[in-house]
């Protein structure tokens, strides 16, 4: 598959990342056949959480792969830590820790290629994260580290304490979630689709070398459901089938292409654990968009322009 540099560019990783919130909600056989399907695909960029199944994912995740080091050398691994049950949000340096020493363990590896904290939590004091974040650098279990969900200041304030850079920003995209990308064409207009309601992140993580992995971009809201097929979205979907006939290929597909073609060179997370399915993702990768398409998908989601 097409790869892209992370962040800095000292890493290399597949233009898609596959995530593995659902896999524990696998068979033993279905996990394996959906692990080897990325891998046979060129997808060795996975994407985890110690949330994800209760920590489950990472534990049907580690099995499903068989992990050996001959196997872990092919893959690429990243996961999240800071959401705590009851607790909420917490980024000490005592919890860090313990997080990645139990995501380490339940994905049977030593080291992590990629921590991201797992959006932002109030109470956050950043001289601990940067106490952590260089235990975990230089006893080798973390080799590169990001965040998710976090806005231009958040970002700024962590790095002006953690001494490595932060490589990749996990943030809500999608065609019918778009607001990072309407309020850059809707500046200086009345309209709703003006308000920057993130800090202009979109922007600072181009100028701050940040890689943007799109999660859920297939989601309208949050969570409430899939706008491929959906009859809340009838001109979309018409266009996206129009687009999709005129490649070869399906809806599922021009959806991920068209997050591919801005040219921020984001790594979309596809959630799927259906192998068919992420096989049509991967086929983005070889497709990019005219800006004719990307606008006129844009707009059939019933985003506006000036």
């Amino acid at each position: 598959m097409r790869t892209i540099p992370l962040g800095n560019g000292t890493l290399q990783v597949p233009v898609l990342a596959v995530g593995c919130m659902r896999i524990h909600a696998l068979e033993k056989d279905a996990a394996e056949r959906f692990v080897q399907t990325a891998l046979d695909l060129g997808a060795n960029f996975f994407d985890h959480a110690d949330i994800y199944g209760r920590e489950r994912s990472e534990i049907v995740f580690s099995e499903a792969i068989g992990m050996t080091p001959s196997v872990r050398e092919r893959i690429l691994l990243q996961s999240k830590c800071g959401i705590r049950k009851g607790i909420s949000f917490d980024f000490s340096k005592k919890h860090i820790l313990e997080s990645v020493d139990g995501s380490l363990r339940r994905l049977r590896t030593d080291y992590l290629d990629v921590l991201l904290l797992h959006r932002p939590d109030a109470l956050v004091e950043p001289e601990e994260v940067a106490e952590a974040f260089d235990i975990l650098e230089s006893s080798g279990k973390v080799r590169h580290f990001g965040v998710s969900n976090q806005n231009p200041m958040q970002i700024s304030l962590l790095q002006k304490y953690v001494r490595q850079p932060i490589v990749a920003n996990q943030l809500q995209l999608s065609i019918t979630n778009a607001n990072m990308i309407s309020q850059g064409i809707h500046v200086n207009m009345n309209d709703d689709q003006a308000v920057n309601r993130d800090g202009s992140v979109l922007d600072y993580c181009r100028i701050h070398d940040i890689t943007i992995q799109p999660w859920s971009p297939f989601q309208y809201g949050f969570f409430e459901g899939v706008f491929l097929g959906s009859p809340k979205f009838p001109d979309l979907n018409a266009k996206l089938d129009a687009i999709g006939e005129r490649y070869g290929v399906n809806s599922t597909t021009i959806a991920i292409a068209w997050l591919l073609r801005h040219p921020a060179h984001m790594q979309p997370v596809t959630g799927t654990t259906n192998p068919e399915r992420l096989a049509d993702c991967v086929k983005a990768a070889d497709i990019r968009l005219t800006r004719e398409e990307w606008y006129e998908i844009y707009v059939s989601a019933g985003n506006t322009l000036p």
